[in-house]
């Protein structure tokens, strides 16, 4: 999908991770699509994570909240990085813009390996005075 800049998945499954979630996306919450780094959405031309989370908010009824989590520097291309460093790579690179105080986070992504995206960007959300983070992700590719 993202490679090949078919959108129509980012909605199939948005939809699908919005039966998936269930009644918890009922609840008032904010969903987050992680962030590109800015060069990566200048040579794709999207954000899949962000379709992705447009799509859940649609079929949920809940808030996208596309502005929250910012992205703070570029961070290389974790694919071919360590555990160890990917931690490190992603370490201090999310911040959120404003605050969560007693909400509940859906984070939406494509695809995690590791984790360690999603837990550095729980860290900061938790910072911000989220009640509780949730990470809704489309695959998981072995470690």
């Amino acid at each position: 999908m993202k490679f090949t800049a078919r959108l129509d998945l980012a909605h199939f499954f948005g939809r699908l991770l919005a039966e998936r979630a269930g009644p918890e996306l009922q609840v008032p919450n904010q969903i987050i699509p992680v962030p590109l780094a800015f060069e990566r959405v200048r040579e794709r031309g999207f954000n899949q994570s962000h379709h992705i989370a447009k799509a859940l908010a649609a079929a949920s009824g809940g808030h996208l909240a596309n502005d929250r989590l910012l992205r703070l520097r570029n961070t290389t291309p974790q694919q071919s990085l360590s555990i160890d460093e990917r931690r490190r790579n992603v370490r201090g690179a999310f911040a959120v813009q404003g605050t969560l105080e007693h909400q509940s986070v859906f984070v939406v992504d494509d695809v995690m390996t590791t984790g360690s995206t999603l837990n550095e960007i729980a860290r900061v959300l938790k910072q911000a005075g989220a009640a509780r983070v949730h990470n809704l992700i489309v695959a998981r590719t072995p470690e």
